[in-house]
């Protein structure tokens, strides 16, 4: 996972659990560190010890997209705004799978990319915290 490409906010795993980043840093030795916390730690490590978490279907649900269609080759989630849809490629090639913007595909795997995007699109965060992330539900 590339340290650069996170931003304040961004969800992220660490030794299996989901941790939000609350500040990103360069080290003594130019090296990147991250502060994370959840809702019972605090704590800062290399940021190469941290994984991207993979988007599914229920990251999906909980981004506030619902499934739209289905077929034997994809599924495609919608969210309100008409122009925002992501599709998972049931075939072995994924050549379809990823946000769609206006039409145009994006390869977008992972939480944090996916929050990134939203926050530059509509200069604000996904509404996903680590309060509500297992309540499935926006904050306002």
């Amino acid at each position: 996972m590339n340290a650069t490409d996170l931003k304040i906010k961004n969800l992220v795993n660490y030794r299996d659990q989901i941790y939000t980043v609350t500040e990103i840093f360069q080290n003594e030795s130019n090296k990147y560190s991250v502060k994370i916390e959840n809702d019972y730690e605090r704590l800062s490590v290399p940021a190469d010890s941290i994984e991207p978490i993979s988007i599914n279907e229920d990251w999906l649900e909980k981004f506030g997209f619902a499934r739209t269609y289905s077929s034997d080759h994809r599924i495609r989630y919608e969210r309100p705004e008409s122009f925002i849809k992501y599709d998972i490629d049931l075939s072995s090639k994924k050549i379809v799978e990823g946000l769609k913007i206006y039409g145009n595909s994006i390869r977008c795997r992972y939480i944090h990319e996916f929050q990134n995007i939203f926050s530059s699109l509509f200069g604000k965060d996904t509404g996903i915290s680590m309060k509500n992330i297992f309540k499935n539900e926006m904050i306002a």
